[in-house]
């Protein structure tokens, strides 16, 4: 018999001799489909099982390291503000509204209102846009009109829109800046599940926190969960021993500015405290329980939304709003 018909061909392709074999399996494998190993070389198919038994590489919190590290739960993020702000300024229907920090009529259905007393009566809106009650608004908003229910009388859905409109294209810059600078770095720590989970609750702390001490104000903005990413950083950096200085500093800076300013300061502590919490959450929990943060998360939520149906009670005894 001559070498020719002696030799073996490729199991992938059978008109390949080869004298090559996978290291691990034995079969004969041409110059195609072999797969370089630290020793010899492997077929397809076993590099393909290793892949599947292999662990997959997770954060130092449990979260999908190389899913967090492309930023993809910041980045839209940071692409739904920018879309809600559009919005907002097409229902105005003026350009004026992206560089001035008026309400528009988006504003007025989707930004967090407690309670307005002493309105029971009604009154317009500037630019007749639509007239507001104590207890909703009422606006004219791509040609139907449209009346919803401020947070008091139901209208809980604001606590989270809110968290996506701005006023101004300056208050939107300035948030997203700072979310894409903290975002990314967090994401990653943590993967994009618990990131996202962390960034809502510290929004929706930032909302309940101004509905219980400031519940006759119109607020909106992202500064509550991007207050909350500060106190998240500050807790995950100590966890894993890197230097804050930097992240105090900021922080500092930014609350002097919401002084002078006079921005929503409780909206502000109220969205700092929420990611303290978040991070105490994350970064007390012991490693081989990390379910834990699921629970801790829940937790939270449920002890908000007992802080706002509280509140909600305060404010129909009150003024008697049902």
């Amino acid at each position: 018999m001559s070498d020719e018909q002696s030799a073996p061909t490729c199991y992938r392709h059978r008109n390949r001799q080869t004298y090559l074999r996978c290291v691990r399996c034995d079969k004969p494998i041409c110059a195609d489909c072999r797969i370089d190993a630290p020793v010899g070389f492997q077929c397809p198919d076993c590099v393909a099982a290793g892949r599947r038994t292999m662990r997959k590489t997770r954060s130092s919190f449990g979260g999908g390291a190389r899913a967090g590290a492309a930023g993809t739960v910041t980045k839209v993020l940071i692409g739904l503000n920018v879309a809600v702000f559009l919005l907002a300024v097409i229902s105005a229907g003026s350009l004026t509204a992206a560089t001035t920090s008026g309400s528009t009529p988006l504003h007025w259905l989707g930004a967090q209102i407690g309670y307005l007393p002493g309105y029971q009566s009604g009154a317009l809106l500037p630019g007749n846009i639509g007239f507001v009650t104590d207890t909703a608004a009422t606006v004219d908003i791509f040609g139907r009109a449209v009346s919803m229910p401020f947070v008091a009388d139901g209208g809980y859905y604001r606590m989270v829109t809110a968290m996506f409109m701005h006023f101004g294209v300056f208050h939107l810059l300035f948030n997203m800046v700072v979310l894409w600078m903290l975002g990314r770095v967090l994401e990653r720590d943590l993967g994009p599940a618990r990131f996202l989970t962390a960034y809502m609750l510290s929004g929706l702390a930032g909302s309940v926190a101004v509905y219980m001490f400031a519940f006759d104000t119109s607020t909106a903005g992202a500064s509550g969960a991007v207050y909350g990413l500060f106190g998240l950083l500050i807790m995950v950096n100590r966890k894993l021993r890197r230097d804050n200085q930097g992240i105090y500093v900021l922080l500092g800076l930014n609350l002097v500015l919401t002084l002078v300013m006079g921005f929503s300061f409780a909206g502000h502590v109220g969205g700092l405290v929420g990611g303290f919490i978040c991070g105490a959450i994350l970064t007390f929990t012991p490693r081989e329980r990390r379910y834990l943060h699921w629970v801790g998360f829940a937790v939270l939520l449920a002890a908000l939304a007992a802080a706002t149906f509280f509140q909600t009670g305060v404010l129909d005894n009150q003024y008697d709003i049902v």
